[in-house]
């Protein structure tokens, strides 16, 4: 699914095929999670092609990098030139980019010398999907902010997810909710949450959540198209007693949820903002980072 024989990844300054990269079972980041990464799409337009916002995902690498000891080897210029070439000579337009950056063997818990830095690229279709979300709220909380740097993209907090998610699975739902230790909403298992009410737009705001890009996005949009966005504390009342929500990140772009629990939402997918917005996100991602515009 990720990979085929021809396939292509930028290991430590080298291209390899993806079937001969490999790394040590001792690597803390196997043991301990301690490592960071990024999901970035690029996307096909009339030019050749365009990684939406390469910038501002691998300045978020590198800040989750220094949140957790890591001295990364590579600057974002640098990432980002390789990111297209990575694309270039593997033949993908529209396709799903994974920079992870991992640790050397080390069983001891404190900081390690030894970075890799990996990336690899694949057509992947919405995370989520195109129809309405059944979602459940999660009886998982939230990491605590004051026990980790939720604001980073680690590889170890996604095993909070990955029990959200499955729980949901379990009983017949599509994605998960998780609150907060407060009991506010937080996000979905991999995605930012947004509520409509009475024409305007809610999303929790920055302290329990891991601020995405895709959810910068839509507010900038929001903004452009008039749209008020608050970003506040939602509980899990104004949560169930919304119009509609939406789920957005880069895997599943802007995701429309049709119900949460046992409540469904009154407004149809097709006549809410968010159905408005994902319109203008799918023309925006287009041709946002002309600087490295790909022409082919």
């Amino acid at each position: 699914m990720y990979y085929k024989d021809n396939t292509l990844v930028f290991l430590n300054g080298e291209w390899l095929p993806a079937s001969e990269a490999n790394a040590s079972l001792y690597s803390q980041t196997m043991h301990y999670g301690n490592g960071v990464f990024e999901g970035i799409r690029a996307y096909k337009n009339e030019l050749g092609f365009n990684v939406f916002k390469a910038h501002e995902h691998y300045q978020r690498l590198l800040y989750s990098a220094q949140l957790m000891h890591i001295d990364l080897p590579y600057s974002v210029e640098e990432l980002v030139s390789i990111t297209y070439e990575l694309l270039d000579r593997n033949n993908l337009t529209d396709a799903y980019i994974r920079p992870l950056v991992y640790l050397g063997a080390n069983m001891s818990l404190e900081p390690v010398d030894e970075v890799n830095v990996f990336i690899c690229a694949w057509k992947w279709e919405k995370y989520l999907g195109t129809q309405p979300v059944k979602a459940k709220i999660s009886s998982y909380q939230r990491i605590h902010p004051a026990a980790q740097h939720v604001e980073a993209k680690v590889v170890g907090h996604y095993t909070n997810s990955i029990l959200a998610t499955t729980e949901a699975k379990k009983t017949g739902y599509d994605e998960a909710i998780l609150l907060d230790h407060d009991g506010y909403v937080s996000e979905g298992s991999g995605a930012n949450i947004f509520i409509e009410k009475n024409g305007e737009l809610f999303t929790p705001s920055r302290g329990n959540i891991l601020p995405g890009i895709t959810r910068s996005t839509v507010i900038e949009l929001s903004r452009d198209l008039g749209i008020r966005v608050t970003e506040k504390p939602i509980s899990k009342s104004q949560l169930l007693d919304a119009d509609t929500a939406f789920f957005t990140g880069t895997a599943a772009e802007i995701a429309p949820i049709g119900s949460v629990d046992k409540t469904i939402y009154p407004l149809q997918w097709e006549d809410s903002l968010g159905y408005n917005l994902y319109q203008m996100y799918r023309q925006k991602v287009l041709f946002n980072d002309l600087q490295n515009q790909t022409i082919i």
